[in-house]
């Protein structure tokens, strides 16, 4: 009985540090193994992170960040119709004048959604409060808030520690930023990427948190990704919104779209490289990678999750079709279940291939698990292997492929497996 009281114990804990956002106690399987990566020094922004105590104790829940004058900000921001006032205040200013610099600050614990005037007074009481000490525009403040939803947000916590903050202003704290963001992700994310160019070189890195209420339009996700490339704001937001398509909204982890999402770009303009003046090139590509490793990263991270799965679509009647029945197979709870279960029913990517609303025949569909072909011309294939599928199923990584055989469309999603952990994770959430 003894041992049964210890264990009882040790889950119990367990489940409180999940609630604390101190999940670190149980990463997910499929974290990085090296942990937090090196993430170049970025000139011309700071960084900083405290302990504010904005709804739990003993963790750091904010961070703000200094970007200097000349700074181009671009964002993305969720479609939700119940968006928090973060967001909104947010999507007002993208686009805003550089030449003063700018600032984000962002809290964990408390989503500041859903709370009326209440959080837009907030908003504006932080906002108001970081111009002052930074000595910077109003307009020029960028917040967001990650958590809870329907609470009040305490902002007073967050403002009388604000002098702490700047004091603590480092270029070389992002790691701690990371760490900030955090709700119930298990580990803080980071993707960086150096672009080598005649005139100099050219640096990206990224921060991100997310972990449930995941899936376009974005997920319940915070990013921030900063470069010294000197590009002017409109093509930077251009870029942004291009590559989101590409990233960010390809993943999924419980087809639930969040109030919060929130992706800002910054560009500090102090790289020695020529100015960035289209769409094409190694910048382009370079930012396309890191956006890639932090939506991967998200997933890899989904609440609950044992595995990674990348659903790739291909002979759709268009790209849009492709991404339409990517998203259904990578959404649904049966396939999400089979998955965690090592099963390799492939009956249920046909059921979710047709539910789709995507062009579709049954005769030409394909459908393979890695390099295991299950499926063809509308029936198993005669050169099946459930022991090969099973085999594939087994990995910390997998692929489903869909070939449509209807057209040229195509596209790719990611996704993971649903466990039982999510259940707890989120049945808690608020305990």
């Amino acid at each position: 009985m003894g041992k049964v009281k210890k264990l009882k114990k040790k889950i119990k804990k367990l489940k409180k540090q999940l609630k604390q956002g101190h999940s670190h106690a149980s990463v997910s399987p499929l974290a990085p193994r090296g942990g937090f990566p090196d993430l170049p020094v970025i000139e011309g922004v700071e960084f900083a992170a405290i302990e504010a105590g904005v709804r739990y104790s003993g963790r750091t829940d904010v961070m703000l960040a200094r970007l200097c004058p000349g700074t181009a900000v671009a964002g993305v921001f969720t479609k939700s119709a119940t968006r928090s006032a973060p967001v909104l205040d947010c999507q007002a200013k993208i686009g805003g004048d550089p030449s003063a610099g700018a600032a984000i600050v962002v809290n964990s614990g408390n989503a500041n959604a859903f709370t009326g005037q209440s959080g837009v007074d907030a908003v504006a009481g932080i906002t108001a409060a970081v111009a002052d000490v930074l000595d910077l525009p109003q307009n020029r403040v960028f917040s967001a808030s990650t958590g809870v939803i329907g609470e009040p947000l305490p902002f007073d916590r967050i403002t009388v520690k604000l002098a702490d903050l700047e004091n603590g202003l480092s270029p070389d704290s992002i790691q701690d930023a990371a760490a900030a963001i955090m709700t119930t992700d298990t580990f803080a994310k980071g993707a960086s990427a150096v672009v080598q160019t005649n005139s100099g070189d050219i640096r990206i890195a990224g921060i991100a948190k997310g972990s449930g209420m995941i899936a376009p339009d974005m997920a319940t996700m915070l990013v921030y990704i900063f470069t010294d490339a000197k590009i002017a704001q409109p093509l930077l937001q251009d870029m942004l919104a291009t590559l989101t398509n590409k990233t960010f909204n390809c993943i999924t982890v419980d087809s639930d779209t969040s109030t919060s999402d929130s992706l800002l770009l910054a560009a500090t303009g102090k790289s020695s490289a020529d100015q960035i003046t289209d769409m094409n090139g190694p910048f382009y590509d370079a930012l396309h990678d890191v956006m890639r490793d932090l939506s991967h990263l998200v997933v890899k991270d989904g609440e609950g999750a044992t595995k990674f799965v990348e659903v790739r679509i291909t002979g759709a009647y268009n790209d849009t079709d492709a991404h339409r029945v990517g998203m259904a197979i990578a959404n649904s709870p049966l396939v999400k279940t089979a998955i965690a279960g090592e099963d390799p029913n492939w009956g249920r990517v046909v059921m979710a291939v047709g539910k789709s609303g995507a062009m579709a025949d049954r005769d030409r569909l394909s459908i393979s698990f890695g390099d295991v072909l299950v499926a063809e011309n509308g029936q198993v294939s005669p050169d099946y292997s459930e022991e090969d599928a099973a085999k594939h199923m087994k990995g910390d990584e997998l692929l489903i492929a869909v070939d449509l055989g209807i057209g040229t469309g195509k596209a790719t999603v990611w996704t993971c497996d649903l466990t039982h952990g999510y259940i707890e994770i989120n049945a808690d959430y608020r305990s």
